[in-house]
């Protein structure tokens, strides 16, 4: 015999479906783990655990996490979309600042520990060495959108033309990707560079695919 609920009896509790990337929690976790490979890279450094060349380990490592950031940053949107979780766009701008915040650490260790921040040797540099100047040019294209990846730009930009200025990440993480090759090639290690290429390739080819798909 199935009960009646009388017209005082309470009403049954409606459970709501949360996401769980809107958690006050996510974003300070997703921060810590940003923050990371910064944190194993420092303790390397000061406890000398970084190998027998540690400035070409530091070198390194900064700029392969930048390419790994920028396509994690790239990836958000694909996601977002083929799992309908519009809350994991929340994350995007703080995965782009920390690619940017570790490319600027990729160009510091550069001009420190290569360079010993001599500018007329940078400045020399950087134009004789093909790689050094596709790695240059994708850190300079980056500093706008860093410049404006708050809320003020994108009110002082318009929202159109904030959106056009950001499609430079497609250039930039390109730009990386050969950066990667040329550094990779000089020592014939050619199987990241075929990975990173097949995930840019992938996450640049749905956008394609995406914006030629005709709209119902």
């Amino acid at each position: 015999m199935s009960a009646v609920l009388s017209p005082t009896s309470p009403k049954p509790a409606v459970t709501r479906h949360k996401s769980p990337w809107l958690h006050p929690a996510a974003k300070p976790l997703l921060f810590v783990l940003c923050g990371l490979p910064f944190v194993w890279l420092l303790y390397g450094a000061l406890a000398n655990t970084l190998g027998a060349n540690p400035a070409e380990a530091l070198i390194r490592s900064t700029g392969d996490w930048t390419l790994r950031f920028l396509c994690i940053t790239l990836a958000v949107t694909p996601l977002r979309v083929l799992t309908s979780q519009p809350a994991l766009l929340r994350f995007r701008r703080m995965l782009g600042l920390f690619a940017f915040f570790y490319v600027v650490l990729h160009f510091l260790s550069y001009a420190w520990l290569d360079m010993g921040f001599e500018l007329q040797a940078i400045v020399k540099d950087i134009p004789k060495r093909p790689f050094a100047l596709v790695g240059f040019l994708a850190f300079v294209l980056m500093l706008p959108l860093a410049a404006t990846s708050f809320n003020r730009a994108i009110k002082a930009l318009g929202a159109k033309r904030w959106q056009t200025l950001h499609k430079l990440v497609y250039a930039i993480v390109l730009l990386g990707l050969l950066h990667f090759f040329w550094m990779r090639a000089a020592k014939n290690n050619f199987a990241e560079v075929a990975v990173y290429a097949v995930v840019i390739g992938v996450l640049l080819g749905w956008r394609v695919a995406r914006r030629l798909r005709p709209k119902d």
